[in-house]
């Protein structure tokens, strides 16, 4: 098993965290794992993005030239990374900031998931990067939820364990939207 994800979006909305959460979550699983961060000077609103790479062999680079999945959260982040996606991929985007594609592309899985409406919905509109990686837990099965739940128990500073019950909601309402949704069947 070998999967490769790029994640990207503003500096604030958890890309670090779920690349980290899910790097996190395989290695609980035996799996190998590699989380390369990049972002920018700014603390908050600037870019933010990852690469998570999740193996049973060793993994040789963090880097990814063209990811087989990407998790993109705005429209800056889909003008700029939307075509190096590899063809037969998957593009899993939050439709709630993201309104039109760069480009018309017939060799990707497209979901578009309206992350921040739903983030809303559970009560705190900081969760959209759970709901993201949820979704593509469960589209690829790189990783389990359970998994990623019981990585929130390692990854958090403690000062932010009385968030894991939302947190795992929202890994859980990502993943039933995947199960459930005809955009996701692709």
């Amino acid at each position: 098993m070998s999967d490769n994800v790029f994640m990207a979006g503003y500096g604030g909305q958890g890309i670090l965290v779920i690349g980290n959460l899910l790097a996190c979550g395989a290695i609980l699983e035996g799996h190998n794992a590699s989380y390369f961060p990049a972002y920018g000077p700014e603390k908050r609103g600037g870019s933010a993005m990852c690469t998570v790479i999740v193996a049973d062999s060793e993994i040789g680079s963090p880097v990814i030239g063209r990811p087989r999945v990407a998790l993109l959260l705005n429209q800056i982040a889909m003008d700029k990374y939307f075509s190096q996606i590899k063809p037969g991929g998957i593009c899993l985007y939050n439709s709630s900031l993201v309104d039109h594609l760069p480009s018309q592309r017939d060799d990707l899985c497209l979901i578009a998931m309206p992350a921040n409406e739903m983030a809303y919905e559970i009560g705190n509109p900081r969760l959209v990067n759970m709901l993201m990686l949820g979704a593509y837990a469960e589209k690829t099965g790189a990783v389990r939820l359970a998994s990623l739940k019981a990585g929130l128990e390692l990854i958090l500073p403690e000062r932010n364990k009385r968030f894991i019950p939302a947190n795992v909601e929202a890994l859980d309402r990502g993943a039933a939207f995947v199960r459930d949704s005809v955009a996701a069947a692709c």
